[in-house]
């Protein structure tokens, strides 16, 4: 069974101290997730090393980047390098998210390069895709996130693929209350898995985990997550409240 995943994206949120007593509020809840499972945490830059501490010892638990830079090392002055992620214990970092995008103007091809630079250090990436309001009035939101997955990682071999998590987040649902249909979830998944199956082959595709990104919650979860080609979430707000996050995680296939 393909990886089902529950990601936390704390954003800019949380001091060192809050961020500390909520991982800690998670892992009093004695959750154990199953070999296929995986919750992984997504947190900001300095609480890195304090994340990954707090879940080391917690089967099928992991932290993840919220970023990295597109290049390898050099005179880039705030940027933090998939080597320097590598260092101390990074397993996944997320790339491409739509703030990254649309807030410091990312593009697919740098997002290519991250997603080399990420492989060639063994950290898995969490790739984002998904479209704007516009895009999605427009009905052209397939094309759209089609272009984006074959621009940044379409270059892989088929190896190099299977490693890569996808994050389809529409952007009109990312904290605006609004969420994607269960069934709009499901069609865009399954949109993605046959792009990638027509390009790599149906075993390459079936594969991959496909998570959905917008205003998951604890009282949606279980159906969006209902969806075969849905597998797992990106959390951006309810990852930031214990008792909504332990029941996302609980709703994981």
């Amino acid at each position: 069974m393909r990886k089902q995943i529950a990601a936390a994206n704390w954003k800019m949120n949380l001091t060192y101290q809050q961020g500390e007593k909520l991982l800690n509020d998670i892992l009093k809840a004695k959750l154990q997730p199953e070999g296929h499972q995986q919750v992984i945490f997504t947190v900001p830059f300095p609480y890195l090393i304090m994340a990954s501490s707090e879940v080391a010892n917690e089967p099928n638990f992991a932290v993840a980047a919220q970023n990295c830079y597109h290049k390898k090392s050099g005179a880039f002055t705030g940027e933090v390098s998939v080597e320097m992620l590598q260092s101390i214990g990074i397993r996944y970092c997320v790339i491409g998210h739509s703030e990254r995008r649309e807030y410091f103007g990312e593009t697919n091809e740098q997002l290519a390069e991250k997603t080399n630079l990420l492989l060639e250090h063994n950290i898995q990436p969490i790739f984002c895709c998904g479209e704007p309001l516009a895009i999605r009035e427009a009905g052209t939101q397939n094309d759209y996130v089609e272009s984006q997955i074959a621009a940044s990682l379409f270059h892989l071999s088929p190896e190099q693929l299977e490693k890569v998590i996808i994050a389809y987040e529409p952007i009109w649902a990312i904290g605006t209350g609004k969420t994607a249909t269960a069934a709009q979830a499901q069609e865009m998944h399954a949109h993605i898995r046959g792009v990638i199956a027509a390009r790599y082959g149906s075993a390459i595709a079936a594969n991959i985990s496909i998570l959905y990104g917008g205003s998951v919650k604890g009282a949606n979860a279980s159906e969006i997550f209902a969806g075969e080609d849905v597998d797992g979430g990106l959390v951006g707000g309810a990852s930031l409240i214990a008792d909504d996050f332990i029941a996302i995680i609980k709703a994981l296939k």
